[in-house]
C-alpha cells in the first residue's frame, strides 16, 4: 500500500471514530433497539459450544445490547471499538467484560482465543479493501470450529461519505460475491447467509455465518 492510499484509509477510520465520539449518546436513542439484531444474536448464542465461552464483539460500541448480553450469559467477553466515548460507556454499561480502544484491522489479538466473534454492523466502516486482511485475522482469533457471525454490505461495491446523525461518516462494503469470496480465501467456511432490511433504517444487510474449519 503506498503511503497516499494508507493516509487516506487512516483519515477514514479517524472519521467514522470521531463521529462516533460525537453520537455516543444519539446512536444509542436511535439504533439502541433492533429485533433484526436481537434475532441474529440469538443465532450466535445458540451455536456457542458453550455459554462461558471466549467471545470477541468487533466494533462492540457501547457494549449494548451484545456485550451484555453476552457476559450475562456467562461468557468471557472483550469489545474493540475505535470511539473513545463508544468504549467509556461500554465500559459502565458492561463492567464484567473487557474493552478494548483500537482500530479493528491493527489490534492485536492471541490466535485460536475465541470461540466466537461477532461484528454488529461494524464492518461496514472498515474500507473495502481491508475486509479481506480482517478476515484473515478473524480466522487466526477464532479456535478450529469458532463462529463468525457478521452483517456485511449488498449491493455492488463501494465507498458512501456523507452525514449521517448530523456527522460527517464513512461506509464501504465489497459486492456479496466479492465478500464471500474474500470470506472463502481467508479460509472461514460460509454454513448461512441471509439479505435482511433493518427494521429501524432504511438499510439492508447481507448477514453471514462462518465457521475455521477444524483442520
Amino acid at each position: 500500500m503506498d503511503r497516499d492510499t494508507w493516509s487516506m484509509k487512516a483519515d477514514q477510520k479517524l472519521l467514522v471514530a470521531n463521529a462516533y465520539d460525537r453520537i455516543a449518546d444519539a446512536y444509542l436513542s436511535v439504533y439502541g433497539v433492533s429485533s433484526v439484531r436481537q434475532r441474529w444474536l440469538e443465532r450466535l448464542i445458540d451455536r456457542l459450544p458453550s455459554k462461558t465461552g471466549n467471545i470477541l464483539d468487533l466494533g462492540c460500541g457501547a457494549g449494548v445490547p451484545v456485550a451484555r448480553t453476552l457476559a450475562n450469559l456467562g461468557c468471557s467477553v472483550i469489545g474493540v471499538d475505535g470511539s473513545v466515548e463508544q468504549i467509556a460507556r461500554a465500559r459502565a454499561f458492561v463492567p464484567e467484560a473487557e474493552f478494548i480502544h483500537a482500530d479493528m484491522t491493527l489490534v492485536e489479538l492471541d490466535a485460536c482465543q475465541f470461540d466466537a466473534v461477532g461484528a454488529f454492523y461494524s464492518i461496514t466502516h472498515v474500507p473495502a479493501g481491508e475486509h479481506g486482511d480482517l478476515f484473515r485475522r478473524i480466522a487466526r482469533w477464532l479456535k478450529p470450529g469458532g463462529i463468525f457471525l457478521a452483517s456485511l454490505g449488498t449491493g455492488d461495491g463501494g465507498d458512501w461519505k456523507g452525514e449521517w446523525l448530523g456527522q460527517p461518516m464513512f461506509f464501504s462494503h465489497n459486492s456479496e460475491q466479492a465478500s464471500m469470496a474474500l470470506l472463502r480465501e481467508a479460509d472461514l467456511l460460509v454454513v448461512h447467509s441471509e439479505f435482511e432490511r433493518q427494521d429501524n433504517e432504511d438499510a439492508s444487510f447481507l448477514w453471514i455465518v462462518a465457521v475455521r474449519p477444524v483442520q
